[in-house]
């Protein structure tokens, strides 16, 4: 994977365009990076077009300009496509991954051949008591990553991985994540809820892992049923899926853009 810097911007990415085929775009978990995805682009390299994006404020999209936010996630995942001249991709998210590329498709779901979420929920009916509770959760653990990042990686390794070698990939790619990097994730609870439940012109998957916490289990099931779209559920695997049953994954991934094409000829 090629590593390129988006202009007059902070944001990193990484791209493949070596087959001919369809393009992916990868969009990471909170606290690691497009690393984390490192099976996915070895499984994929040649059968698809790659493109990963590091979240503002992680892996290598840290030197930040005054006003930058991730409220412009979607918009600098645009420049890029533009850029490239990719007119249309299947988009995978993990966890804090999913968040974004559903406010991509919110914005430009015309470029958009699917969606993937795993670990995340539906950010345009998203229950307020469940965003509470998540958020009290979530500042417990930010505190530790305000007192130590290395306490904090070493917690946060076993709430987002299963397997013991999972737990210590994402221990590797976390205890990097810097503190100044936490004021970035402030302003997220603004992309939920802020656009209507419009019906899809495109598939969506939604999953996690079968030992990722009962919430996220319960938000899954809801969330296809409302949206009449395919849920799987990831043996094996907690909350970064990816990293814990990277075949499962990769297949689970694979059958789903089979499946898509088969839908529209």
């Amino acid at each position: 994977m090629q590593q390129l810097y988006l202009d007059n911007s902070p944001i990193a990415y990484y791209l493949d365009d070596s087959a001919d085929s369809e393009w992916v775009v990868f969009i990471h978990a909170a606290f690691v990076d497009s690393r984390m995805f490192n099976k996915q682009f070895d499984y994929f390299k040649g059968k698809y077009n790659l493109l990963a994006v590091d979240v503002l404020g992680h892996g290598n999209s840290l030197n930040a300009n005054k006003g930058d936010c991730v409220e412009n996630m979607s918009d600098w995942i645009n420049r890029i496509i533009i850029k490239h001249g990719i007119t249309s991709a299947h988009f995978v998210g993990v966890s804090l991954g999913s968040v974004f590329i559903q406010d991509f498709a919110n914005k430009y779901k015309e470029k958009v051949l699917s969606l993937a979420c795993f670990g995340g929920y539906d950010i345009n009916n998203f229950d307020i008591s469940k965003q509470k509770a998540n958020s009290k959760s979530q500042m417990k653990m930010m505190l530790k990553a305000m007192i130590s990042i290395k306490w904090f990686a070493k917690a946060n390794k076993k709430i987002s991985a299963y397997t013991e070698s999972a737990q210590q990939e994402f221990y590797d790619l976390n205890v990097q994540f810097k503190k100044r990097s936490l004021k970035h994730l402030a302003k997220l609870s603004s992309l939920v809820n802020r656009y209507p439940n419009e019906k899809r012109s495109f598939p969506l998957l939604v999953g996690c892992g079968e030992f990722d916490i009962p919430t996220e289990l319960e938000i899954v099931k809801e969330w296809s049923s409302s949206a009449n779209c395919k849920a799987v559920i990831i043996q094996n695997a907690g909350h970064c899926a990816n990293m814990d049953a990277p075949t499962e994954f990769n297949r689970v991934l694979e059958d789903f853009w089979l499946s898509c094409n088969s839908a529209t000829t």
